[in-house]
């Protein structure tokens, strides 16, 4: 269970605790990382990384600008998965992000989801057929 002295917002029931996760996936898939209250890693895949650097701009700017969650694509509220597209060679191209928990060591999930400091995130990049 989470440590209520880190995060008393999750004292506040049922729907607390994902809007808590939410809004620290928010903030860590909008500065793209760079909050380190809110440690994590980004990951692409090598059919991401294989689209090339314009591409790879492209990506940054969709994932830290997404916001198009609804209650069939984000269920559990928590804002850990999104689908949207770029264009590579004229054409568009799909492609998925999602927020993965992780303990501190990045070896287990944790056991904790709301509190930061005993929570990794890990967000990949990929591409539908490398789901």
């Amino acid at each position: 269970m989470c440590d209520l002295m880190e995060n008393p917002e999750a004292a506040e029931g049922d729907t607390a605790l994902p809007a808590l996760i939410a809004a620290q996936n928010d903030r860590f898939r909008a500065t793209w990382g760079a909050d380190f209250t809110v440690p994590g890693r980004i990951v692409l895949t090598p059919g991401v990384v294989a689209l090339g650097y314009d591409v790879l701009v492209q990506i940054m700017v969709a994932i830290q600008s997404f916001a198009d969650f609804t209650e069939a694509n984000d269920p559990s509220g928590q804002h850990d998965f999104g689908a949207f597209f770029v264009i590579y060679g004229g054409e568009k191209v799909k492609l998925y992000w999602k927020i993965d928990l992780y303990d501190p060591a990045y070896a287990f999930a944790t056991d904790d989801a709301a509190d930061v400091t005993k929570t990794r995130r890990l967000l990949t990049v990929l591409l539908p057929s490398e789901y």
